[in-house]
């Protein structure tokens, strides 16, 4: 598998990253604010976002993945980290590098909100909606991209490539001739 075509570079992203955060801050709350950043895919964007949301916001993270080394999701969502964030009476807002299923979003939505906050609002730099399979409400979204899988900027292929400033596609290798010629 290799890097294919830039979707979004970093410089794109930076300005979007920007403007969500003006949107967040310009839709409330007023008072602070806990950022709840999923791992590991979201921790670039999250860091990018602070910067801009100012006030007083603070970060917690938890790990959620349904992916482990492959391209399709398991279906099957694991949270760890839930228990040691106390949410009760906060505004929090949880934010993930890519709505691709619903799934893994739903299920941080469905914790969160058993945690008791004040209200919970979504904000996903990816929206995939061709793939749903769940449906789950997303209050901000920074870019809508295809159905291919994508790296970059937090998110990997197998924890690799999220070292990229920019978003990409993953490509799938091309066959050579004699593996053509065998299928």
């Amino acid at each position: 598998m290799g890097v294919g075509r830039v979707l979004f570079t970093a410089d794109q992203i930076a300005r979007r990253v920007a403007e969500l955060a003006a949107e967040i801050r310009r839709n409330g709350p007023d008072g602070p604010l806990t950022v709840i950043g999923i791992l590991h895919g979201a921790a670039v964007f999250v860091n990018d976002l602070l910067k801009h949301l100012g006030g007083e916001t603070s970060a917690e993270f938890i790990e959620a993945s349904s992916y482990g080394a492959g391209t399709v999701s398991s279906g099957r969502v694991t949270l760890k980290g839930c228990g040691r964030v106390d949410l009760a009476g906060r505004d929090v807002l949880i934010v993930d590098d890519i709505a691709d299923t619903g799934r893994t979003l739903a299920a941080v939505r469905q914790a969160v909100g058993a945690m008791g906050p004040r209200s919970v609002r979504t904000c996903v730099l990816l929206d995939k909606p061709s793939r749903r399979q769940i449906g789950v409400a997303i209050d901000y979204r920074g870019f809508q991209v295809p159905d291919a899988f994508i790296v970059g900027y937090g998110l990997d292929y197998a924890g690799r490539c999220r070292d990229l400033p920019h978003i990409a596609r993953l490509d799938e290798p091309t066959p050579s001739p004699r593996e053509r010629s065998n299928s």
